[in-house]
């Protein structure tokens, strides 16, 4: 029983991260400890789950819509789509949460409510990095696009991807996500004009190497990112963590940015979380 739910849990010894040994249990004790933290960036968006359940080497596919089987305690919402509208699921509280961490999932949320979804409430830049570059040059170009975003009225945080490269968010309101996305590509336009041998704001493959990504797309209505605190896909349970500004201005390695699933609730206990402020109205800056 979770908080009174019969949640049921299965297969806890299966290993889904072979390299580290990472058991499924472990996956469910991670996502029980950070709770706290995490519920609140979930609650009241859309959940896209990216689903891994024979580990990342397996099978790995999106669950967009209220999967077979839900209990009919989690809350679900209509969610509009291009094709249409669709009912998808929403991690409200924490035997949802448990539940949804059962089917071996990442999170995935939009930068929208789903009680306003013509309104978006954060910006975010998905920083990429083309080999031989690495996060470490993500780190330079996210000091720019922060110093950027702040003459703009705008307090931008930051979190790893959990893979290669950092997300930067902030709070806004006023602004549809069309709107958004129209800012966030006039300043990753800008990023590439001031630092042209870093930054690029296209996806051209050939352009890559060497350069940092600046994915300001999934500022789209219908984009999600990947949820922070989320555990990733990846060969070893890597979470989506934030991270300082501090640590961001010291990263020389790519390494000292890389956080796996037991250093999270430490990093807590140190700094609480560090994204807190995204979650506060007051915090919001509106566009220029």
């Amino acid at each position: 029983m979770v908080e009174g739910r019969r949640v049921a849990l299965s297969n806890l010894e299966k290993v889904l991260y072979p390299a580290t040994g990472f058991t499924k249990g472990e996956v469910l004790h991670y996502y029980a400890t950070v709770a706290e933290v995490l519920l609140p960036h979930l609650r009241d968006r859309a959940v896209s789950f990216l689903r891994y359940p024979d580990g990342p080497d397996g099978q790995v596919f999106f669950t967009k819509n209220v999967p077979p089987g839900t209990p009919e305690w989690v809350t679900t919402a209509e969610v509009p789509r291009v094709e249409g509208p669709s009912r998808m699921v929403l991690v409200q509280d924490l035997p949802s949460l448990m539940w949804s961490a059962n089917l071996v999932t990442e999170f995935h949320t939009h930068q929208w409510l789903v009680g306003t979804p013509d309104e978006a409430d954060r910006i975010v830049f998905d920083l990429d990095p083309g080999a031989p570059a690495s996060i470490v040059q993500c780190c330079d170009v996210a000091l720019w696009l922060r110093e950027r975003l702040a003459r703009d009225g705008l307090e931008a945080y930051a979190k790893t991807s959990g893979s290669k490269g950092l997300h930067l968010l902030a709070a806004v309101r006023g602004a549809s996500s069309e709107r958004v996305s129209e800012y966030a590509k006039a300043l990753a336009v800008e990023a590439e004009k001031a630092m042209p041998r870093l930054a690029l704001h296209r996806m051209t493959r050939s352009l890559r190497p060497g350069k940092v990504f600046v994915d300001w797309s999934q500022n789209a209505a219908r984009k999600t990112t990947a949820t922070p605190y989320t555990l990733r896909a990846r060969p070893e349970p890597t979470v989506s963590a934030p991270v300082t500004w501090g640590e961001i201005e010291e990263c020389r390695a790519p390494g000292q940015l890389d956080f796996h699933a037991v250093d999270i609730a430490p990093r807590v206990q140190d700094y609480g979380d560090l994204l807190a402020p995204l979650l506060d109205p007051d915090e919001a800056g509106t566009l220029p």
